[in-house]
């Protein structure tokens, strides 16, 4: 199934003092979103039970559950129908044609009715030789988009069931080409997407033999449903850990264009795929990071957050792009703190769903840390976090360190930990205090996470110890 997942990606900027710098990290760190966010809001692999065209003439698929039916029918009529589909490959005579597609169509109803489909029957009874022959060129195009759909669903199992594929791959990445129909490339593309969610093994697979280039070109019009296809598709072949695609992707023609485009004007549900791509592009590439913000992503990435009403899916991935562009170079964040994101962002901290303020922050936090180099002590960014503080970030920041996501909490205080060493005049002590920081720190007096009980016992003892306050 999906890899194993880090809880952030391309987000140690913001760990200052108390932790490692993040740019040995941000490969490493990009190879897989949060494993619970990315399954519970887009599935790293896909089960097809609706169809591409949704014709009346066949596409239109077999959508009831199996409620009543013992799962051992449902595998014996798999079986059989993998029988019937070999059968109908061997014969020659007159209607040959439609016996294939009737067959093709029975097995993929079979294989789209359940919530664990019989998979493992249909492997075992030699489904895979059948539905690859079944993608042989100049097949017509209801053949192929069954033997696709059949192999879709059979991608979205287990990983050896995955794995099962691999003698199919070069056919379906072919079938991904202008020659082919667009509900066949679509197809293709989503079984190609259900491999590349398996892991870094079948994604290098795909890549060696050319699944990236013919996937961009599907993102380049303006077809709905296949961008969103291809763009799904595309993010989870480039995601790590290995750069190499995210850059080789950003530099194919029309792509920067494309993305941009798309992220401009497309709607919610095409734009949150294509957001998904630029989360690895700027997690995993600096070449495209900076071609992205060249192409002005900052201030598409703005209007988008302003017209948008998705706080599960669109603005959290567009404030993660944000975080990990605030997470680069100097330059790129300069560039998020003096765009008009920065009011909007504050707005958010302070009035958005959990999921959206721990998103936010990630990005006002990773602004006011300079890049760290080697292992040392990470600099701040003064201007920036005197400013943030000043805007009234700070409550913020202090309500995720009481919060039972330890990512948030640890987050809260590295943010606490910026202020209380960076603020002017020593007055960061003071704005903490005054905030009821010190108590939200406390709780982890006795925590059983050590790492923050000892961050939080430490900042405490440093700055607020016995002689706190004699001064005054």
């Amino acid at each position: 199934m999906a890899d194993s997942s880090f809880a952030s990606q391309k987000r140690e900027p913001i760990k200052s003092s108390v932790g490692n710098s993040a740019s040995q990290r941000r490969r490493q760190s990009a190879v897989a979103v949060a494993k619970e966010r990315r399954e519970a809001l887009v599935r790293t692999k896909r089960l097809c039970r609706v169809g591409i065209t949704g014709d009346d003439d066949g596409g239109e698929p077999d959508t009831e559950m199996i409620l009543d039916e013992e799962q051992s029918i449902l595998e014996a009529q798999t079986s059989s129908a993998v029988e019937v589909l070999k059968a109908a490959i061997a014969y020659q005579g007159k209607g040959a044609q439609m016996k294939r597609v009737s067959a093709l169509r029975e097995l993929r109803r079979l294989l789209s009715r359940s919530e664990l489909p019989p998979v493992d029957v249909a492997l075992k009874a030699g489904a895979i030789p059948v539905l690859v022959q079944c993608l042989s060129f100049g097949s017509p195009d209801e053949q192929l988009l069954e033997a696709a759909w059949c192999l879709t669903n059979i991608a979205a199992g287990l990983p050896e069931e995955t794995k099962s594929l691999l003698p199919g791959l070069p056919l379906l990445i072919a079938h991904l080409g202008e020659k082919s129909s667009l509900p066949v490339a679509e197809q293709c593309a989503w079984a190609l997407g259900n491999v590349a969610g398996e892991g870094e093994d079948l994604r290098n697979v795909l890549l060696s033999q050319g699944a990236l280039l013919p996937l961009a070109r599907m993102i380049l019009p303006d077809k709905g449903s296949t961008v969103r296809t291809a763009a799904w598709a595309l993010s989870n072949l480039i995601k790590g850990p290995n750069p190499r695609a995210a850059t080789e992707l950003i530099k194919i023609d029309a792509v920067l264009d494309a993305i941009i485009r798309h992220l401009r004007k497309s709607d919610e549900e095409l734009a949150t795929e294509v957001t998904w791509v630029v989360v690895y592009l700027t997690a995993l590439s600096n070449v495209a990071s900076s071609m992205l913000i060249k192409g002005n992503l900052v201030h598409v990435l703005v209007e988008r957050l302003e017209a948008s009403n998705n706080l599960q899916l669109l603005i959290p991935e567009a404030a993660w792009m944000l975080s990990n562009i605030a997470a680069g170079s100097t330059d790129h964040k300069k560039l998020v703190y003096s765009s008009e994101a920065i009011p909007l962002l504050l707005h958010l901290l302070s009035t958005s769903p959990f999921d959206v303020r721990k998103e936010v922050a990630y990005v006002l936090g990773n602004i006011c840390v300079a890049p760290a180099e080697g292992s040392g002590k990470s600099s701040l960014i003064v201007e920036h976090l005197v400013s943030l503080v000043r805007r009234g970030c700070l409550p913020g920041f202090i309500e995720l360190v009481r919060s039972a996501d330890m990512e948030a909490a640890r987050m809260g205080l590295q943010f606490i930990e910026l202020v209380l060493r960076g603020m002017p005049n020593g007055e960061g002590p003071k704005l903490v205090e005054s905030e009821d920081g010190i108590e939200a720190m406390e709780r982890f007096q006795f925590h059983e996470n050590e790492d923050l009980r000892n961050m939080a016992n430490g900042l405490v003892d440093k700055y607020f110890g016995a002689d706190y306050g004699l001064e005054e």
